[in-house]
């Protein structure tokens, strides 16, 4: 089925008016220059955001970020909101990868410090940090200690030596959400779960050492510690099989339960049931304790990165001042106040491959930032460049607070198996200047570079709108996938 083309309503929005479940038009907005949303255009993303109208109780408007691609059910790149009281709760609109996230380390090593050891410092980090497919950790649970990685998250792993308090002060719900409920998930989530934490996966989570190549706002960038030509680590990783599982459990509960609740979608994937039901109070008990999961999950990752960084810089961790920057979540649904038709109400924001990106004053941002805006991190491909930018008040209106979570594909692993060969990836990535690690040859291919949608306009599109503004442009020089 084709989607009619979008009008242009604005400078990078276009607009598609879709049908809702109550009859009410409701509009899909999509923010992207014309060459993404030509992207946008060439799969099933407008059509899928226009399924995402038609979920009981959404309001306001379905939303297509600038990375936005097809996706399962909800395109990848979207965000909707749904009234918490007579509105539902998808799992398809978090995803598969429960708390798929990304963190930033800072450092004040320089890029001069680092390249003749680069080689040394990725060989170092990719022996410490289990990664691949059903990769495990190098930490055994028992049953009751995984449940206090589901109730506490971030601090389960603090309480446990891996890092401080300050980490937990800089991430998204201080790194562990309320209400988590381990007795939701199931005995299949555990076992999956259990053995992998403490691990990066595969696909396209990545480890990478980058370097600070730009500066756009000096005082957000000071605020952060990040200054030109020094050296960041960014970690992108998840909730593992755990969060799959947890997923996987409850599409199938829902799936069952809407004929119960007299629920009809255009699309299967879009399975969802009412926020205030005893299916949907499970769904997120037990989502919450996936986040927890990933939340603890990136806090052992950023303790074996600073051990390897001190190990090969013979520096301790404090004399390298590898302070966390940030952690932002990107596979999320949570209970959020907005403004809607010019009425604040309760809604369940759901944001699929789409990072929070609130400005200043509010609650939810740390103390740290909270006068200054919350700090959005956006990964690019193991090629090109990331992003560090800041949230402004112009999401609120435009976007439910939210922004682009990454660059976004534009090509299947499947096409890029195909086009591309390892030796060829990585000649492009050394010549560069960029040192890669890879335990397979796919974990090499599929993400190649050329997979991906441009950053840089990705973001463009996001700092034009006032959605979330540049503070950093950071460049990898060693990467390190599964």
């Amino acid at each position: 089925m084709t989607t009619a083309t979008p009008r242009k309503i604005g400078e990078n929005q276009y607009q598609i008016d879709a049908d809702s479940n109550s009859g009410m038009r409701v509009p899909v907005r999509i923010y992207a220059d014309e060459p993404l949303l030509q992207k946008m255009l060439s799969d099933r993303t407008i059509m899928q955001a226009k399924n995402v109208a038609s979920i009981p109780g959404i309001v306001g408007q379905s939303i297509v970020l600038p990375d936005g691609h097809e996706g399962y059910g909800f395109p990848v790149g979207g965000v909707a909101a749904m009234d918490a009281e007579e509105g539902m709760i998808s799992p398809g609109g978090v995803g598969y990868d429960i708390n798929c996230g990304v963190r930033l380390l800072r450092s004040n090593l320089t890029e001069k410090d680092v390249r003749s050891k680069l080689k040394e410092l990725v060989t170092d980090l990719f022996s410490s940090i289990p990664s691949g497919v059903g990769s495990k950790g190098s930490v055994r649970l028992t049953p009751s200690q995984l449940d206090e990685v589901l109730v506490k998250g971030v601090n389960w792993a603090i309480d446990n030596g891996y890092g401080s308090s300050d980490d937990a002060d800089v991430c998204e719900e201080n790194g562990q959400i309320q209400n988590a409920d381990p007795n939701k998930v199931s005995d299949k989530a555990r076992k999956r779960g259990a053995p992998q934490l403490g691990s990066l996966g595969s696909g396209n989570h990545f480890l990478e050492v980058q370097k600070v190549s730009e500066i756009h706002d000096e005082e957000a960038a000071n605020r952060m510690g990040l200054k030109e030509g020094t050296i960041t680590v960014l970690i992108h990783c998840g909730s593992r099989g755990f969060g799959h599982q947890v997923c996987s459990d409850y599409l199938r509960v829902a799936e069952q339960a809407m004929e119960k609740y007299n629920i009809n979608l255009p699309d299967r994937e879009l399975a969802c049931v009412p926020n205030n039901s005893e299916e949907g109070e499970s769904y997120r008990a037990a989502m919450f304790a996936a986040l927890n999961f990933a939340w603890s999950n990136r806090q052992m990752l950023t303790h074996w990165t600073r051990k390897s960084i001190e190990r090969v810089f013979n520096q301790s961790e404090s004399d390298l001042d590898m302070k966390l920057v940030y952690d932002v979540s990107h596979n999320i649904a949570k209970v959020e106040k907005h403004k809607v038709d010019g009425k604040e109400r309760k809604v369940v924001v759901h944001r699929k491959g789409a990072t929070r990106a609130f400005p200043a004053n509010r609650d939810e941002i740390p103390l740290k930032y909270r006068d200054l805006g919350q700090p959005v991190l956006v990964p690019g491909s193991m090629g090109t460049a990331s992003w560090v930018l800041l949230g402004q008040p112009n999401s609120m209106d435009l976007s439910f607070g939210s922004t682009a979570h990454g660059a976004g594909r534009t090509m299947s692993r499947t096409k890029a198996r195909r086009n591309f060969s390892e030796e060829d990836v990585k000649k492009s990535l050394s010549d560069k200047g960029i040192f890669i690690k890879a335990l397979t040859r796919d974990g090499v291919v599929e993400e190649t570079p050329q997979a991906y949608k441009d950053v840089d306009a990705v973001v463009n599109v996001s700092h034009n709108l006032g959605i979330a503004t540049k503070v950093a442009k950071l460049i990898p020089i060693g990467v390190i996938k599964g």
